[in-house]
C-alpha cells in the first residue's frame, strides 16, 4: 500500500527568484522587464495607456462589435473591455481581471496661468493620495489633450524627448524653513503651492505694445508655436502634469524596477500580456476590464461605479447567448481585481503588522479585504473562492502571498473589488507588492511583474 504523502503544517512563502531560477526563466523574466519598462515610460496617463492597449489588441485581431469572437469595446478613450469566447456558454460564467489605468499626478486648473516674481507659472490641482512634498524640486512632464472649439483634438507631451526642456515645483530654501519645518507634514506642504513652473523670458514687444504679463504672453506663444493653441482652449484640455523621463532598472544587481505609475500599470501590463498569450480557446470566455478614475473612487463614466461594464456584459450576452439573463452570468462569474499591494518597507517596517504583510518577490499578493478601520469600505473574499484560487495556483506552479494592507488602526485603502461584488461574482484583490507607492517613483521587483503574469494567465484559462 502507497504511503500518503504528509502534509507540510507550517506554511511558507516561496522566492519567486526560487521558483523561476532556471536560465529560461530568468531569460523571460528579463525580456517581460524591459517590455514593462518601456511600456512604463511612454503610458503615463490613462489615455496613452489605452491607446498602447487598444493597438496591442486590434494587432491581435480583437474588433469593435460584439458579432465576434474577440471584441474589444472602448469608453471615452479612458477605458477599455475586452472580450474571448470561451468554449461553455456564458451561462457558466466568465474569468474576468479588471486593473485601472489612472494614477497620482497633478492636473492643471481651468485658468492655469500666470506670472509672478519674474517667472511663469501654473496652476495645478492634485489628483488622487499623493504626498505633496515629493513632487517637489524634482523634473516634471506635461502630458495631455486639448480639444478645440471646433472639434480637433490636440495631443501635448513636453518634457519626455531628451531635447525637451522640462517643468519643476519650486522647494523652500532651507535657510529659510525653519517655521515650516515644524509644522506637521500635511500643514507644512499646500496644495496651492504646487504651482508649475513653465517659464521666464518675457515676449519681444513693440514700445508702447507691452503685454501686462509678459512672461505669461511668451509662454502661450510657444503653445501656440507648438500645438497651434490658445489660452481659452485649456478650458477644454486634461492636461496632466506627472515625473519626466523614463522607468529604470533599481539596484547594482537590476532586480528592481523603479517608474512612474506602477499603481496600477503594472497590473495593467500584466493583465495585458496574459490575456494575449491566453489560450485561444478556453473553457470559459475572458474578460479584461481597464478603467479609469479608481485613485478618485472610481467616480464618473469611465470609472468603475459607471454601468459601461454592464452595457458592455448586457451586449455581448444579447449577441453571444441571448437566451441567458445577465443575473445568471453574473452570479457565476469568477473575478480578479488586479490591483497592487504595499509591501513591507524596510525603513517603515513599524506601520505593517508583519505577520499579516507581504515582501517584494514573493509573488502576487491576495488581498482578502481592503478599506479601513473595521472592514469599513471593503470587499472581504468568500472564504470558497479563496480556497479556489488557491488550489488553482497551486497546481498552476505560481507563488504567491495573502497579506493586508499594514495595522489596523493605522490607515487603509480602496479598490474596484467592491464594485464587481454588487453583481454577486466572486472577487479578490491579486497584485504585486510595490514600495514607495504613490510616489513620483515608484519600485516593484521584476521577479513578481513575471510571476503576476503567470498567475493572472493561469486564472485566466482555468
Amino acid at each position: 500500500m502507497a504511503k500518503t504523502k504528509k502534509p507540510e503544517l507550517n506554511y511558507e512563502t516561496k522566492n519567486c527568484w526560487d521558483v523561476y531560477s532556471s536560465k529560461q526563466d530568468i531569460a523571460a523574466m528579463d525580456d517581460v522587464a524591459t517590455r514593462y519598462i518601456d511600456f512604463i515610460s511612454q503610458c503615463k496617463t490613462e489615455r496613452e495607456t489605452v491607446d498602447f492597449i487598444l493597438e496591442k489588441v486590434k494587432a491581435a485581431g480583437f474588433e469593435e462589435g460584439y458579432g465576434k469572437d474577440r471584441v474589444v469595446r472602448v469608453m471615452r478613450g479612458k477605458t477599455v473591455f475586452l472580450a474571448r469566447r470561451g468554449k461553455r456558454p456564458l451561462s457558466e460564467g466568465v474569468r474576468l481581471v479588471g486593473a485601472h489605468v489612472d494614477t497620482p499626478r497633478l492636473d492643471l486648473k481651468q485658468h492655469p496661468l500666470y506670472e509672478s516674481c519674474a517667472v511663469g507659472l501654473a496652476k495645478t490641482h492634485y489628483y488622487g493620495g499623493i504626498r505633496k512634498h515629493q513632487w517637489l524640486a524634482r523634473p516634471l512632464a506635461l502630458h495631455g489633450v486639448v480639444v478645440k472649439a471646433d472639434g480637433q483634438t490636440v495631443r501635448v507631451n513636453i518634457g519626455e524627448d531628451p531635447t525637451d526642456p522640462v517643468l519643476t515645483v519650486l522647494d523652500l530654501l532651507p535657510h529659510l524653513a525653519y517655521a515650516q519645518m515644524e509644522k506637521t507634514v500635511t500643514k507644512a506642504f499646500e496644495a496651492e503651492k504646487l504651482n508649475i513652473v513653465l517659464g521666464h523670458a518675457p515676449a519681444k514687444s513693440k514700445k508702447g505694445d507691452e503685454p501686462k504679463e509678459p512672461i505669461k504672453q511668451r509662454v502661450l506663444e510657444l503653445l501656440h508655436e507648438k500645438y497651434d493653441i490658445v489660452e481659452e482652449d485649456l478650458f477644454s484640455a486634461e492636461m496632466q502634469v506627472v515625473p519626466a523621463g523614463p522607468a529604470r532598472f533599481v539596484g547594482l544587481d537590476g532586480s528592481l524596477i523603479g517608474g512612474y505609475g506602477q499603481d496600477d500599470r503594472v497590473c495593467s501590463f500584466a493583465t495585458l500580456e496574459a490575456f494575449l498569450n491566453s489560450t485561444e480557446q478556453p473553457e470559459h470566455t475572458q474578460i479584461a476590464l481597464y478603467w479609469d478614475k479608481e485613485e478618485i473612487g472610481s467616480e464618473g463614466a469611465t470609472g468603475a461605479k459607471s454601468l459601461f461594464f454592464e452595457y458592455c456584459m448586457e451586449d455581448l450576452a444579447r449577441e453571444w447567448e441571448p437566451e441567458t439573463r445577465l443575473s445568471e452570468i453574473f452570479l457565476n462569474t469568477k473575478a480578479v481585481s488586479a490591483d497592487v499591494h504595499g509591501a513591507l518597507d524596510p525603513d517603515y517596517q513599524d506601520v505593517h503588522e508583519k505577520l499579516n504583510s507581504s515582501l517584494l518577490g514573493h509573488g502576487p499578493v491576495f488581498c482578502k479585504f481592503t478599506g479601513h478601520r473595521g472592514k469599513v469600505g471593503a470587499n472581504d473574499a468568500h472564504a470558497e473562492y479563496v480556497g479556489w484560487l488557491r488550489g488553482m495556483l497551486s497546481k498552476a506552479g505560481v507563488p504567491w502571498q495573502m497579506a493586508e494592507l499594514g495595522k489596523v488602526d493605522v490607515g487603509g485603502g480602496g479598490t474596484v473589488a467592491k464594485f464587481l461584488a454588487v453583481y454577486g461574482m466572486d472577487v479578490i484583490d491579486f497584485g504585486p507588492g510595490v514600495l514607495s507607492m504613490h510616489s513620483p517613483f515608484e519600485v516593484s521587483s521584476k521577479a513578481d511583474v513575471y510571476a503576476s503574469i503567470q498567475a493572472y494567465r493561469a486564472f485566466l484559462e482555468s
